[in-house]
């Protein structure tokens, strides 16, 4: 379930916004809904500070990007785009970001170019009503058009648009239609004049900067514009933006210890690539592929787990024990630390691709729900991961590294699993019964099975699948004790048999080859497979998931690998492959 996006660009004429590419589209959102539409010539008075110097300091997210690239940046992005939208147009419906109530979406060559400068960000100062920033990334960034513009103010987003500007002039005549036509008066805050409307939509020049947002939103960038503490000159920021790779074309900064950011929607999603660390996302588009690179916080002041996917070289190691021939594999490491964020990030992910939780809406035809799949995996995790003594002390007190694959083309090939190394194999082989337990009383039916090559082993039965959940404890070919979750005998024998591993796979010298200085792969995913699995299931027409289709079938591959940049910066490189446009 890759996700990964691109940025925004257009070619003279057209119009175009941003998107990204990486894993399964992970909290990209802001940086799409902020690469607006532009792209095109050469444009000259554009102020030289970047908008992170309007913004301040305390906001928990914060997107900057490239609206108007230029040279071998712009031919990049315009590949990629266009790979992952299947469109000559691809980011049209970003635009959308620069509507307001009363006013139809703007048209880029005649209303946003003429004063458009070369770069644009996007802050908020709360994360709630953020679903119209996935709504609005989704559809740019899938060829579709945005059903409505983002609602900034009372109850709606909390933040705002800053737009580097190379017509002060023509930006301030773009900002009074716009405020007409929502019906905004006038008024000021400490003596500098903007609109705004009876909703809490604000509108104004701010410096060097057209602003949209909400009122009190424009109001901390009046206050940070005349001396308040901005984002820029923040240590972390400045500490993490100075890692950033060349020809970045957008970025996304988070600091969730600051903020207190849930679990939901960009948050979660984030989560899943960075953890609760401050962090800050990079897309570096490359034409045939896309590169995300994620740098993190790991100091003494950052104690807070790093995320599904930076497990670095205890994960690597994992991803190498691991069956060879699998098409997904997932290297985690620390898992004692970490399980409970990581089950609880797979979680929100796993909402947003099978409809919140909704009851699946497949056709008659589909053979089973993508749900039933994904529950059946990640329900256990969180169980095992919960935040209780009893299962600190039951469960991740004896684990170390694991890690998740998947292989099989069909669901009577299908072989997936999870396997935990542990410490302590009396422990792991009494939490096969304490985890059955668990689930029982959460619905399931549960009975003690016996496995050949297992020393404890419950069967799980879970409604809507027609695979058996196994839950197993055995010594593995390789001497290491793992408690394994599978999907159905065979997957647990992958696992603790496994006919051969990846290491030293032809699968795993092309993932290094990809990524390159990023470190040792921790993630391998080869999507075209992925893509056919759940063809061959029924599952491609889902709601949920059919709008992610068209961009899932441009990616031919996804690898991810993290590495220490510093003692204080870890990265994790995501290297996404794509076809060529047709």
């Amino acid at each position: 379930m890759a996700r990964v996006l691109a940025p925004p660009l257009c070619t003279r004429r057209a119009r175009r916004g941003p998107r990204w590419a990486g894993v399964g589209r992970i909290g990209a959102p802001l940086v799409c809904a902020i690469a607006l539409a532009g792209c095109g010539s050469a444009h000259t008075g554009a102020t030289a500070a970047p908008p992170s110097a309007a913004v301040p300091a305390s906001v928990p997210l914060y997107a900057e990007a490239v609206v108007r690239p230029e040279g071998a940046l712009k031919s990049r992005a315009l590949a990629v785009g266009r790979a992952l939208t299947h469109g000559s147009n691809p980011y049209l419906a970003l635009l959308g970001a620069l509507q307001t109530p009363g006013s139809p979406r703007p048209a880029y060559a005649g209303q946003v170019a003429p004063w458009l400068g070369a770069r644009a960000g996007i802050f908020l100062t709360s994360t709630a009503g953020s679903e119209q920033l996935l709504k609005l990334a989704a559809a740019g960034l899938l060829g579709g058009s945005a059903t409505s513009a983002l609602s900034f103010g009372s109850g709606g987003l909390q933040g705002a648009v800053l737009l580097d500007v190379s017509s002060a002039a023509g930006a301030r005549s773009f900002l009074a239609r716009a405020a007409r036509r929502a019906g905004a008066h006038s008024d000021s805050y400490r003596g500098v004049a903007y609109e705004a409307s009876s909703g809490g939509l604000a509108l104004g020049m701010v410096g060097s900067f057209a602003v949209i947002g909400s009122e009190a939103a424009l109001r901390s960038v009046i206050d940070t514009t005349l001396g308040g503490a901005s984002l820029a000159r923040s240590q972390s920021y400045r500490k993490l933006v100075a890692l950033a790779p060349p020809q970045t074309l957008a970025h996304l900064y988070s600091d969730p210890p600051a903020a207190g950011l849930s679990q939901a929607g960009e948050a979660g999603m984030l989560a899943l690539l960075a953890g609760s660390r401050q962090s800050n996302i990079s897309l570096v588009p490359g034409g045939s592929s896309a590169q995300l690179d994620a740098d993190s916080l790991t100091g003494a002041s950052s104690s807070a787990p790093g995320g599904l996917l930076s497990a670095g070289a205890q994960g690597a190691g994992a991803l190498e024990e691991l069956p060879s021939g699998s098409w997904l594999a997932l290297g985690l490491g620390d898992l004692g630390q970490t399980l409970g964020q990581d089950a609880s990030a797979l979680a929100e992910l796993s909402s947003l691709l099978t409809g919140s939780g909704a009851p699946s809406t497949s056709g008659a035809g589909a053979l089973v729900s993508l749900e039933s799949i994904v529950s059946a995996l990640v329900v256990p995790l969180q169980a095992l991961g919960a935040n209780t003594a009893q299962a600190r002390t039951d469960f991740t007190s004896w684990m170390s590294s694991g890690g998740i694959f998947a292989s099989g083309s069909g669901l009577l090939e299908l072989k997936a699993a999870v396997a935990i190394n542990s410490t302590d194999p009396a422990r792991s082989r009494a939490a096969v019964a304490k985890l059955a337990g668990a689930l029982r009383r959460a619905g399931d039916a549960t009975e003690q099975v016996s496995l050949p090559g297992t020393e404890a082993a419950a069967a799980v039965h879970v409604s809507g699948l027609p695979l058996v959940l196994y839950i197993a404890d055995g010594r593995a070919s390789n001497g290491r004790t793992k408690l394994v979750l599978g999907l159905g005998e065979a997957s647990v024998a992958a696992a603790l048999a496994p006919p051969g591993t990846l290491a030293g796979s032809a699968t795993l010298a092309a993932a290094a080859a990809h990524l390159g200085a990023a470190g040792g792969a921790t993630a391998v995913i080869e999507v075209p497979t992925l893509v056919g699995l759940l063809e061959s299931l029924q599952l491609t027409e889902e709601p949920s998931l059919a709008k992610y289709v068209p961009a899932l079938r441009a990616i031919t591959t996804l690898d991810a690998g993290a590495r220490q940049l510093s003692p204080e910066v870890q990265r994790l490189g995501v290297y996404v492959g794509l076809r060529e446009a047709g």
